[in-house]
């Protein structure tokens, strides 16, 4: 990635975790353990296997040179073997790399990274909820109007936008928690997945490797058949896609005409300010939230595409996972932290808010007007009559209630003070406080299982 990419794009965390740097490092790690699982097993010497896991360490090795012979050798384990080998002293040289394939090798430091990233993913999307949380409990009864097809529909509350924002963070950071459980496992098969040249111990490695690792134990190898980078790809998609939709709507949400909230600091030099209109304050956390979203949702048919592969072992598919599937993180966590970012520096305008529920002049009423009618005209001459003021409100720019009081077949039937309470947007927001509720219960209930970081 770009130099912009790495600091615009990406969370720094996770640039960190997808790195070329760490990649190597986590092969590393799977070599080690490879040797420590195979020491137990009786294949190789303890003495080997410690002096291998010494000199796993990446700073012990020419990652220039690697990554250029990683081109001419097509993956970057033949290197990264020839160099491990030729640190170690002769007596464990022939240990190195026993038995397995460059695909064991990169396939399970993948994995150790995935599992860092979704944890990191995890972590951030119950911040946004913790934010989200606040802003609902606060905005509980803020009222707003709500929109649909980008029009004035019926009232809600800011609250309730929140807590939908809310329930959809606890939502993908339940279901990455359960996607990280089901598809983090260790890759280990050597040339054809038959663990051959493991002989008799070949399961058994299997097994110590992982647990050694902290993976899951897969029911065979699975070289070829890539439905769990797949699992991951989709589950990201949906991540980026999320944050994509919060995004949207803070963007819409600070529109001139709607101005019903701002995000950034305020100020000479603050977040948001144009290069050239010195009014001007952009939602460039929004902004840069959807350019994330975009790419990473971009991504995701690259590794779906890959999971075409040919027999045993891939001819470019797996081979395209290795930019990929980095460039989905790191896009999926730029998308995550900008849209934190947004919400932490959310500003509200409440004022704003009511003004705009008052745009209409009541005609945002509507709806709960035909719901008051219907008991006594049914529903269809209900619907008939209220279009038929709404119309006319709407052409003398006359408030919905006035005309409403003045038609003289809904005054029949409904009394002034029910007329009134039809008008009262605090009464007709249905089970607003429950919605709100069962999101931050979800929301706490999951909290206190939040992995460290």
């Amino acid at each position: 990635m770009t130099d912009l990419g790495e600091t615009m794009f990406a969370s720094p965390e996770m640039a960190a975790i997808f790195s070329g740097r760490t990649m190597v490092q986590r092969m590393l790690d799977v070599e080690a353990a490879l040797a420590r699982a195979q020491a137990r097993a009786g294949m190789i010497q303890q003495q080997a296997a410690a002096a291998i896991g010494a000199k796993c360490r990446v700073e012990l090795l020419n990652l220039d040179a690697l990554f250029r012979d990683a081109a001419e050798a097509g993956t970057p384990a033949i290197p990264l073997v020839r160099m491990l080998t030729e640190l170690v002293d002769d007596d464990a040289r022939k240990a190195v790399h026993l038995g397995v394939t460059s695909q064991d090798i990169i396939d399970t430091a993948t994995m150790l990274q995935i599992r860092e990233g979704v944890d990191l993913l995890i972590g951030r999307l119950l911040d946004i909820a913790q934010t989200c949380g606040t802003l609902a409990e606060r905005h509980r009864h803020t009222p707003m109007a709500g929109r649909t097809l980008l029009q004035h529909a019926v009232p809600v509350t800011f609250g309730l936008k929140a807590a939908r924002w809310l329930a959809l963070s606890t939502r993908l950071a339940t279901r990455l928690r359960t996607l990280q459980q089901q598809v983090v496992v260790v890759q280990l098969g050597g040339a054809a997945g038959t663990l051959a040249a493991l002989g008799k111990e070949g399961l058994r490695v299997m097994e110590m490797l992982a647990h050694d690792l902290g993976l899951g134990v897969p029911d065979l190898p699975w070289h070829a058949e890539r439905d769990r980078i797949g699992e991951v790809a989709a589950g990201l998609g949906v991540v980026a896609g999320a944050m994509g939709k919060i995004a949207t709507d803070i963007a819409l949400l600070a529109q001139t005409e709607v101005g019903e909230v701002s995000t950034g600091a305020a100020g000479a030099g603050g977040s948001g300010r144009s290069s050239a209109m010195p009014h001007k304050r952009n939602p460039v956390e929004a902004t840069t939230a959807l350019a994330c979203s975009r790419m990473a949702i971009g991504t995701v048919p690259v590794i779906l595409g890959a999971g075409v592969q040919e027999h045993e072992r891939a001819t470019g598919g797996w081979q395209a996972e290795w930019q990929a599937v980095p460039e989905l993180f790191r896009f999926t966590s730029g998308a995550v932290q900008w849209v934190l970012r947004a919400l932490s520096s959310l500003q509200v305008d409440a004022e704003r808010m009511q003004a705009n529920l008052n745009l209409t002049h009541g005609l945002i009423m509507a709806e709960a007007l035909t719901t008051a009618l219907v008991p006594h005209l049914g529903r269809s001459e209900a619907f008939r009559a209220v279009q038929r003021v709404s119309d006319r409100a709407a052409q003398t720019r006359t408030n919905l209630r006035d005309v409403a009081a003045a038609d003289a077949q809904i005054r029949a039937v409904l009394s002034p003070q029910a007329l009134e309470r039809v008008f009262d947007v605090s009464a007709y927001l249905g089970s607003t406080d429950t919605f709100i509720d069962r999101a931050l219960a979800d929301f706490r209930s999951m909290r206190p299982q939040a992995p460290a970081r």
